[in-house]
């Protein structure tokens, strides 16, 4: 009568005292005969021990033997309250027994262990959470029997679970292993988050829990995508019940809760039957055989009518005439699944091992009123894939032909039992299906070489886009035309004579004056009229009489010798529209030249009449101007009887006047000079 919590799996198990973890009742007893395959031996671990020792073990006590009855050896006997036991106790057979004795005591929790074969390396217990390993990722194998009553956990799939929750609970719950048979888990530690969801799955209850610093959640195979029935996938036509309920209300409408209805999360009324028996079923053709995983139900989903199912049984079928009812496997009865325990909350059950079937079937075996259900199954694409051919080997030549038949019969079923429940590693074709395959070598090469081929484009295009800009920007430093860097400002300039002036003050027109002009100017208004704004252009290449031209032409001067300023005197011709053209134009830094000025100095009254008339430009002959190069004086009366010396400036980037050789025209400035005083 010692015995507490109890599931002793074919390969793993969990045990536990009386009471546990409250302290165990006075005078019990309890003991335990494990069995695993031939061949095996067990290992045992204790996730807590509390027993009194304060007779030093005479009668409270644990007892681990080897093997099983009256031939068994002792390993060892363990009291102590909160004793710490190093490793695991590992028998020298596949059989071992524990004995549990409980004398007179006042205090002590008892104990809780776990056992499994030895090839289980990573054995851990149903009381191990996450927060007691400090790995970001690690792999466990958790006992059957880990849905204990005194364990609590928090959250759901895939938000992740709390990390005070105990692994092995919290894989049962989320479908990873069977509390029956247990199983290994991979477990990835990551942030925690806020709030926990709480939930129903595999008759487990997950209860809401707050922020934590950590949670964890399983790595699967992926294979637990929605098959249909809610996005629609799975048509009505394939969606058949036992009995439809059909009603008319106290409106005089009718109501027909039909098997299509029978789809989760859709709104309005559920699939109802018509009697509720435990002979009724809902039944879903998939068309083809699928990989079952799990399923999704709930009640009704309306206020007004509070029905749902609790319990149900599961059937499956290849051709829709014979069905097998769903077994975990090594029990010998059908497996009976919770169903709802309200019409609202979803409850999910998994299938470990796999369903492989085409149909499938919902028996319900407890309802609440009536038999009322909306339901979704999880699964996959099931592919027998690169299955290995089955060579038969040849029966032993003996009389006895029946138990070869026999052989060959049950190796054939093992080997097809074998190839259902085997992963397969494909991509779902169901449109819905959320799930991330098992990545094969395929996958794996595919995910190096998408990046790659991706930055290489994306390379390729920066690289492109940045000559583009350049090629852009050099030819904005060359000119909108890509004209060379000695022509592209000329171009420009004779360009600028096409286009619209912004205002008459900006206007740069060339300065022209005739004799007649400037004979009728008083004194004072020659300075002002010759201190003009500043050209643009560098030095002039042509004088004389040219055709009316547009303003701010740069024509080049026509080829031949170059005349002389004697040669021509424009003063003496005939008046006609003198035009000067310029050559290259300045930079806008500013102008190296003045604007060239024709004056008339015969005409003046205080000038010498030896003196000729004097110009800046080369005369239209071909005789060579008498200076080139030297300083040149005009002198001009004005009624301040004080004369000034014109001098002419020094071109930009020119060492200065002393350079005579390097100049050839100048600007002329008035600089202030002082000269005898002439006839007044």
């Amino acid at each position: 009568d010692g015995c507490g919590h109890t599931v002793l799996g074919p390969e793993s198990g969990t045990l536990a005292s009386i009471n546990y973890p409250q302290t165990s009742p006075n005078s019990t007893v309890c003991e335990w005969e494990i069995r695993v395959k031939p061949g095996q031996r067990v290992q045992l671990k204790f996730g807590d021990f509390d027993i009194d020792d304060s007779d030093s073990c005479h009668s409270s006590y644990l007892r681990v033997h080897n093997g099983i009855g009256p031939t068994r050896t002792e390993i060892g006997k363990y009291c102590g309250f909160d004793f710490q036991m190093d490793g695991l106790i590992i028998s020298r057979s596949n059989e071992v027994t524990v004995q549990f004795m409980s004398g007179t005591h006042i205090s002590g929790r008892g104990f809780l262990a776990a056992y499994s074969t030895t090839d289980k390396s990573d054995l851990i217990t149903c009381l191990d959470n996450a927060s007691h390993f400090s790995e970001p990722e690690f792999n466990k194998y958790c006992p059957a029997g880990c849905v204990i009553p005194f364990a609590d956990i928090s959250g759901t799939i895939p938000h992740g679970y709390r990390d005070s929750s105990s692994l092995c609970m919290a894989g049962v719950h989320a479908g990873v292993v069977s509390n029956t048979l247990g199983g290994q888990i991979n477990v990835v530690i990551s942030k925690g988050i806020p709030y926990y969801e709480g939930s129903l799955a595999n008759n487990v209850t997950s209860k809401v829990g707050p922020l934590s610093t950590s949670l964890f959640t399983f790595k699967t195979s992926g294979c637990y995508g929605t098959l249909g029935m809610e996005s629609g996938v799975i048509p009505d036509s394939q969606i058949t019940a036992s009995s439809i309920l059909e009603w008319s209300d106290q409106t005089g409408q009718v109501n027909i809760w039909k098997p299509e209805n029978a789809r989760l999360k859709r709104a309005g009324p559920p699939w109802a039957a018509f009697i509720s028996d435990e002979h009724q079923w809902l039944q879903i053709d998939l068309n083809k055989e699928k990989r079952i995983t799990g399923i999704i139900t709930t009640g009704s989903t309306l206020a007004e009518y509070y029905y749902y199912v609790s319990a149900y049984r599961i059937l499956y079928s290849d051709d829709g005439q014979k069905w097998t009812v769903y077994r975990e496997p090594g029990v010998d009865k059908d497996k009976i699944f919770q169903g709802n325990t309200e019409l609202y909350q979803e409850v999910r059950n998994n299938f470990i091992p796999p369903i492989i079937a085409r149909f499938f079937r919902i028996n319900p075996l407890k309802w609440h009123q009536k038999i009322a259900m909306k339901v979704e199954l999880l699964g996959c694409q099931f592919s027998i894939g690169r299955a290995p051919k089955i060579t038969m080997p040849p029966p032993p030549q003996n009389k006895n032909d029946g138990k070869n038949d026999d052989f060959s019969d049950d190796f054939i079923h093992s080997v097809k039992t074998s190839l259902q429940t085997d992963k397969t590693t494909f991509t779902p074709e169901i449109k819905n299906t959320t799930v991330t395959p098992s990545v094969t070598k395929d996958v794996a090469l595919a995910a190096v070489l998408v990046p790659v081929l991706v930055m290489v484009f994306t390379t390729l295009i920066l690289i492109l886009v940045c000559a583009w800009h350049w090629r852009n920007r050099k030819k904005k430093a060359e000119g909108t035309y890509d004209l060379p860097y000695w022509d592209r400002a000329g171009w420009w300039k004779g360009m600028k004579q096409f286009l619209p002036t912004k205002s008459a003050e900006h206007e740069e027109t060339p300065v022209r004056y005739s004799s007649s002009e400037i004979s009728h100017l008083r004194p004072r208004e020659v300075p002002t009229m010759l201190q003009t704004e500043s050209a643009e252009y560098a030095q002039p290449l042509v004088g004389g009489i040219v055709g009316t031209l547009h303003q701010r032409s740069t024509f080049k001067p026509e080829e031949g010798k170059e005349a002389s300023y004697a040669d021509l005197d424009p003063y003496n011709s005939p008046i006609q529209e003198v035009y000067h053209a310029y050559a290259e134009p300045l930079p806008i830094t500013g102008p190296e030249y003045a604007t060239p000025i024709i004056m008339d100095m015969s005409s003046h009254p205080s000038t010498p009449l030896g003196v000729p008339s004097i110009s800046t430009f080369k005369a239209a002959g071909n005789q060579a101007p008498p200076v080139v190069g030297t300083y040149n004086k005009l002198l001009s009366r004005t009624d301040s009887t004080s004369s000034a010396q014109v001098l002419y400036d020094t071109p930009k980037g020119q060492p200065g006047p002393g350079a005579a050789e390097e100049m050839v025209y100048q600007v002329p400035q008035s600089v202030a000079h002082s000269t005898g005083s002439k006839d007044e």
